[in-house]
């Protein structure tokens, strides 16, 4: 693997999109890393002056502009195909609020060594990340506990590699052995299509590893969506139900629509209960993830 390329969205967060190419750009020079990365980045919109800010510190990267209605998966979805326009040996994606440690692109390597004498093709290489303070696993990769229930657990990093079924993309590999046979996110996505994308690699019976150890910083810092939801009116509710900065409800019945079609009006039927008796489904989710 000699040349990649590394995949951004932002909107509106101008110091952690700098201080996140600041570390990605670390990495690279580590111990005089031989790997030739370029850039990608879809500025969503932003208002803050983030595309200025970058093309002052980071003239070299590509940036791309969106309308402000991209959001995750469509901005990436942008750079990932403004990138297939040339060759590559692989696509990194990175939330601009993940701050990479040193040392990745030395571990990067080492498992697509891995991944191609074990499995003779490369794969997908999840990067766990931990927060700042306690520097404990907030993304990553996991399996499903229980299908039917849809109940996970996270997969904690540890020496070894790990085989997961799903994944967040804070920093995540892809190779292009992965990208030949499946493209890009499917276009119904605004967020989750990480989720959808890995879980669709694995069932094409690609390997999907968890990286060793951790692969950077990225702080869980989401509100509780749940408390505030609970506050609205049943109109407030059903549209927030729906909403792309919400519970992004259309993206959840079509992850189950593509894998679990059984799972589809036990979804739909748990999202109205959530709308219009918030409590009681907070009571049901509870017993279901015991």
């Amino acid at each position: 693997m000699n040349k990649i390329a590394v995949l951004l969205t932002c909107h509106n967060r101008k110091e952690k999109t700098l201080s996140c190419l600041k570390f990605l750009c670390a990495a690279q020079r580590h111990k005089n890393n031989q790997l030739e990365m370029i850039i990608y980045l879809t500025d969503d919109g932003s208002t803050d002056g983030t595309q200025e800010a970058v093309k002052e510190v980071y003239p070299d990267i590509n940036i791309l502009i969106g309308d402000g209605n991209l959001y995750w998966a469509g901005g990436m979805n942008n750079s990932w195909k403004e990138a297939l326009k040339s060759d590559y040996d692989g696509f990194l994606w990175l939330n601009d609020d993940s701050y990479m440690n040193e040392d990745y692109f030395v571990k990067l390597l080492k498992a697509d060594k891995y991944c191609k004498e074990k499995f003779m093709s490369g794969g997908i290489y999840i990067g766990s990340t931990c927060d700042s303070s306690e520097k404990k696993l907030t993304y990553g990769g996991l399996v499903y506990t229980n299908r039917f229930l849809n109940t996970t657990k996270r997969l904690i990093p540890n020496e070894t590699y790990q085989l997961a079924q799903l994944g967040n993309g804070n920093i995540t590999f892809v190779s292009k052995d992965v990208v030949k046979k499946n493209g890009v996110f499917h276009k119904g996505f605004t967020h989750g299509a990480d989720f959808d994308y890995i879980f669709y690699t694995y069932n094409k019976k690609m390997p999907v590893l968890v990286m060793p150890g951790f692969a950077g910083v990225c702080d869980n810092d989401h509100i509780d969506k749940y408390n505030q939801f609970v506050k609205l009116s049943i109109s407030e509710r059903l549209k927030f139900l729906y909403s792309p900065l919400g519970f992004q409800f259309s993206g959840s019945l079509l992850f189950q629509k593509r894998f679990f079609p059984y799972r589809v009006p036990f979804v739909f039927v748990g999202g109205m209960i959530k709308v219009f008796w918030p409590n009681l489904y907070l009571k049901i989710n509870k017993i279901r993830k015991k």
